[in-house]
Formats: structure tokens, C-alpha cells, sequence
């Protein structure tokens, strides 16, 4: 599976919800990254619910950046919201089933407290990897590290130049 496709698709899906905020969608890729082995549906959901998120935590006319990168033979796929932060006590119960730090606002936006749940789950079924960093009043970054799939004859991939595209 081609992560740019399924992480541009994953956007898309949601700029309607992100133009209601005002929030600018920006993805930042390389070109030429290696695929991953997985489910493609899978990985549009996982990506659609960590850009959901940063789209419902995000600041009011802010912005929202995926990034995608390769990472020691990996692929590092980062999402990044300009909103309140997370405090770092809730951090490690995000991704427990019906968790919400904000259940005010995770109601009044529609959440379930399930999206962080999915997204470690199919992290997990893809043996990959969930890191998440946050600063209070300054935002949170959600980063899935996911293995590239073996090139042929062991050639690794050179490590391509970034383009930043604005959505």
C-alpha cells in the first residue's frame, strides 16, 4: 500500500469538517516512498481518525500538517494539531477504549472515545508503532511508524528531497 495515496485520501475525505474551523490541511511528503504491507481500508481509517482528531483538538483557523518521511527503513507518518495540547497525565490512557480527556468537547464534536483505540489496534495488526507527544498550549503530534516493505534484492531506498503540498 502507497501511504502518500492513503494519507491524501484520509484528507480529503475530511477537508469539509476542517473548513468549517478554518483549519488549513497540509501535507508534507517525499517523493518516492517505499510501500508498507497492509490493508489499504484499514490505513485510511487509522489516518482518518488521527486527522479527525487533530481537526476536532485543533485550533480555530489553524492548521493540521501530515507528515510523511522515511525513517531507518521505515515510514514515519506524523499528525500534528496547533490545539490546547494534551496533558501528560491522559497521555497514556488515549488509547484505551471510550477514553476522552475532554468529554465536553469530544461530545459537543460527536466523538465515541473509540477513534484512539481503532487507531492502536490496526497500528498493532500492521506491526507497527504509535508515539504520542504533546505540549500543553502549543498542540500534540501523533506519529505511526509503519515497516516499509522489503525492496527486491535488498536495495533500501535513497532518502528522497520533502514536498510540501497545500490543501
Amino acid at each position: 500500500v502507497e501511504l502518500d495515496g492513503v494519507v491524501r485520501q484520509a484528507v480529503a475525505g475530511l477537508m469539509p469538517l476542517a473548513a468549517e474551523d478554518g483549519i488549513a490541511m497540509v501535507v508534507d511528503s517525499v517523493p518516492g516512498l517505499p510501500p508498507v504491507l497492509g490493508d489499504h481500508d484499514e490505513l485510511v481509517q487509522l489516518f482518518q481518525n488521527l486527522v479527525h482528531n487533530a481537526i476536532k483538538y485543533g485550533r480555530e483557523n489553524g492548521k493540521v500538517t501530515v507528515s510523511l518521511r522515511l525513517q531507518d527503513g521505515q515510514l514515519a507518518v506524523a499528525v500534528r494539531d496547533e490545539g490546547e495540547g494534551i496533558s501528560p497525565n491522559a497521555i497514556p490512557r488515549l488509547t484505551e477504549r471510550f477514553y476522552r480527556e475532554d468529554v465536553k468537547r469530544s461530545r459537543e464534536r460527536g466523538g465515541t472515545g473509540l477513534g484512539l483505540a481503532i487507531v492502536k489496534h490496526i497500528v498493532n495488526r500492521h506491526q507497527g508503532r504509535l508515539s504520542i507527544e504533546s505540549r500543553q498550549g502549543e498542540g500534540s503530534v501523533f506519529t505511526v511508524v509503519l515497516p516499509a516493505a522489503r525492496e527486491e534484492n535488498g536495495v533500501k531506498p535513497a532518502i528522497p528531497e520533502p514536498v510540501t503540498e497545500m490543501l
